[in-house]
């Protein structure tokens, strides 16, 4: 007699639930990652064995081209008391006030050139081509940045030593220190609020004005940016 078969049925699998856990996987991923910021230059660091990772908050980073360019990139707290978009659109008109006052030629910015300025990430003109350069669409604002032949680009800087008619890198240095957001001052004070970058290729002569004009306005503790270094190093 033959043996009867039991009728197959198809296997059914509900996937909304497993759906349902991806996109909020997702969206927690996407809420909580730190995304890398774009930068106006490529910058190669020198390579060192130190492991230590500066803070991503209450941040600010000097960052010198292989030309020899200045710019300065300023992070706030993570919430929206001290967010960076309030810090920056602050330091902002303080480094404009305190240029004015040993300038002829007034810098005037309106609220919108304020905004924009708030939610660049990096930054770096001199402060008289300020608000021209603000009024300049996004793809227009990255190619002068960029362009190492524009004389424009960059935090102008020298070995000045005179705070009573500081030079346009101590007057953002300041204003940034002077911030309403008390984190700023403490980081600084503590050295986990300035990390400097620069090429590997950076003419010495940049890099040692950097260092000297912290000293000069007694910002003594800070940290270099290098590559880790591996084991064909």
């Amino acid at each position: 007699m033959g043996k009867v078969k039991p009728k197959r049925k198809s296997t059914l699998i509900d996937m909304t639930a497993m759906s349902d856990v991806t996109v909020l996987l997702l969206t927690f991923f996407m809420l909580t990652s730190t995304f890398l910021q774009k930068e106006p230059v490529t910058v190669l660091t020198p390579s060192s064995v130190s492991e230590l990772k500066v803070p991503v908050t209450n941040l600010t980073t000097v960052l010198i081209s292989p030309e020899g360019k200045v710019f300065l990139s300023v992070s706030g707290d993570a919430d929206s008391t001290y967010s960076s978009e309030k810090v920056r659109a602050e330091i902002l008109q303080t480094a404009v006030a305190e240029y004015n006052k040993t300038h002829s030629n007034k810098i005037q910015l309106t609220q919108s050139q304020i905004n924009k300025f708030s939610k660049m990430n990096m930054f770096g003109y001199r402060l008289a081509d300020l608000p021209a350069y603000l009024d300049k669409e996004q793809f227009q604002q990255d190619e002068l940045l960029s362009d190492p032949n524009n004389p424009l680009a960059g935090i102008p800087i020298d070995d000045n030593k005179d705070l009573n008619k500081p030079n346009e890198f101590q007057i953002w240095m300041r204003a940034i220190y002077n911030s309403s957001n008390p984190h700023i001052e403490q980081a600084i004070k503590s050295g986990e609020g300035i990390a400097v970058k620069a090429d590997k290729d950076t003419p010495y002569e940049t890099v040692h004005n950097i260092l000297d004009n912290l000293q000069t306005l007694k910002m003594n503790k800070f940290s270099l940016m290098t590559a880790l270094k591996t084991e064909n190093d």
